[in-house]
């Protein structure tokens, strides 16, 4: 078998469903430690003060959001569910993470870049692109006309304003107390 015969096997199903269910998880439990401190995470509270650090005013409320959005869009992406919603969602995500928290310090991870949130992103808006394959539940609940080309950018699209529209709600963060 020649490489590019791979595109047409189970292997590319396998390959979706292997992406799909690692990445999603990741999101998902980065969103519960948001949400619920689990994992060595925060919790509602210590995320919402952090937020309130970064000039999301009320903090607890725009960490909620970002934990929802973070754990919801990783269970859909994992489970294969609704189409292009667990895209649209993790995009929106990271793209307040990548602009609020991690530009300033430029591309890599080492020093809190925008890596993680950019290929968070990149695998958001190829999840949405592609679909989630045979092994998915939309595929096994016949759910696959969700994945229309017009609802797929719909979807990105809106994932792309409400992560623009998250960060015009941002105000300048207080300055630290000398």
């Amino acid at each position: 078998m020649q490489a590019h015969d791979l595109a047409s096997t189970p292997f590319l199903d396998l390959g979706f469903l292997v992406a799909r269910v690692l990445i999603g998880l990741l999101i998902a439990a980065h969103g519960s430690q948001k949400l619920f401190g689990w994992f060595g995470g925060p919790g509602l509270q210590g995320t919402g003060a952090f937020f309130d650090q970064l000039g999301f005013h009320p903090g607890r409320l725009f960490a909620l959001a970002a934990g929802l959005g973070e754990f919801t869009s990783g269970v859909l992406i994992a489970a294969g569910f609704l189409g292009p919603v667990g895209p649209a969602l993790m995009l929106a995500v990271m793209i307040v993470a990548a602009i609020s928290v991690h530009w300033r310090n430029g591309l890599f991870a080492t020093n809190n870049g925008i890596e993680m949130p950019l290929l968070y992103a990149i695998a958001a808006t190829r999840f949405a692109l592609t679909g989630p394959g045979r092994h998915s539940l939309d595929a096994a609940l016949g759910l696959r006309w969700t994945w229309t080309p017009s609802v797929i950018w719909i979807a990105l699209a809106v994932g792309l304003a409400g992560g623009c529209l998250s960060l015009l709600m941002r105000r300048a963060p207080a300055a630290p107390a000398t």
